[in-house]
């Protein structure tokens, strides 16, 4: 009898465990799926600090994969239902945090992502979650917005006797990014458009060509936030820097930092209160409006953001 239980109980563990299913939202169309059947996944579990993510080492079959999604639903609007499944199939969140809280450009690029074009991540712009299941399973999920479009990365480990997670989504085409779905800075309400959307373009300014030196303006979009920050002093903006992709990223991602720098510095000018904040960031050419394939999409991906961290 003992030696039959012990047979039963061999067979059941030489099976799969049955996968949990993650729905969603319909339109969203799979860019990239990358299995290896044995490979190790670190585990974010916390903010970058000094450079670095502290993290926990998985080891077994690994699945990486990205959505991208059309329409206007914010980051926390396509993260909170699926965060919501995890925890209903059975996961635990070890860590999870938005942008700047999880250390932004430093936590973006010391965990795994996906790389461009199959996942774009807006420095200041995405919301992250890590989850366990048992000892041996675990998911990183990163969602975040860039243009008209969001992105979702899921990379999941598990052993291999163990189904990973069947998602669904309706197999939609979804729309090509196009500049002009973006807030821009020539509206006349700019800081309406920034509560709204959370992020607008700051369409107007000038810089010379490969340099960080500001036009000498007046740059209306600069006066409009300058008006906002002064009568709202507990407001808090991110000036995002972008670039094309002509060049190293390095180059590029310093460039666009000290481009930033310089729209704050002039907003310095401008500002009749406690400007501390504004922060800056330069994002390279992480986080694309459109295709770098053309001039005018060049042109257009070549900017200087205002992001909404809170007021």
């Amino acid at each position: 009898m003992i030696r039959r239980l012990a047979i039963i109980s061999a067979a059941a563990l030489a099976m799969p465990v049955m996968a949990s299913d993650l729905a969603l939202p319909a339109g969203a169309q799979i860019l990239a799926e990358r299995p290896s059947p044995l490979a190790r996944y670190a585990l974010p579990l916390g903010p970058a600090s000094d450079d670095k993510v502290p993290v926990r080492h998985f080891e077994g079959q690994v699945l990486r994969r990205t959505w991208r999604l059309g329409g206007d639903a914010t980051t926390l609007q396509l993260f909170a239902p699926m965060r919501q499944q995890l925890q209903e199939a059975g996961y635990d969140i070890a860590y999870q945090c938005q942008a700047l809280d999880c250390g932004g450009f430093e936590f973006r690029f010391g965990i795994e992502v996906v790389p461009a074009p199959d996942m774009i991540v807006d420095i200041g712009d995405f919301l992250f979650l890590s989850a366990t299941k048992g000892e041996a399973q675990a998911l990183s999920l990163l969602v975040s917005r860039s243009g008209s479009s969001a992105y979702i990365q899921v990379i999941e480990v598990a052993p291999v006797n163990v189904d990973l997670i069947k998602v669904t989504a309706t197999q939609a085409p979804v729309p090509e990014i196009v500049p002009d779905q973006v807030a821009q800075a020539d509206e006349r309400d700019l800081i309406g458009a920034l509560s709204s959307s959370g992020r607008v373009v700051l369409a107007d300014l000038e810089f010379e060509t490969g340099s960080a030196r500001l036009g000498a303006g007046p740059f209306d979009s600069l006066a409009q936030l300058a008006t906002a920050l002064t009568e709202n002093p507990e407001m808090r903006v991110m000036l995002v820097g972008h670039t094309d992709n002509i060049g190293a990223q390095d180059g590029n991602v310093a460039l666009s930092q000290l481009r930033a720098e310089a729209v704050r510095e002039r907003l310095l000018t401008l500002i009749e209160a406690d400007v501390a904040g504004i922060e800056v960031v330069g994002a390279g050419f992480m986080a694309p409006l459109t295709s770098n394939l053309t001039r005018e999409g060049r042109d257009a991906n070549r900017r200087v953001e205002a992001v909404l961290m809170s007021q």
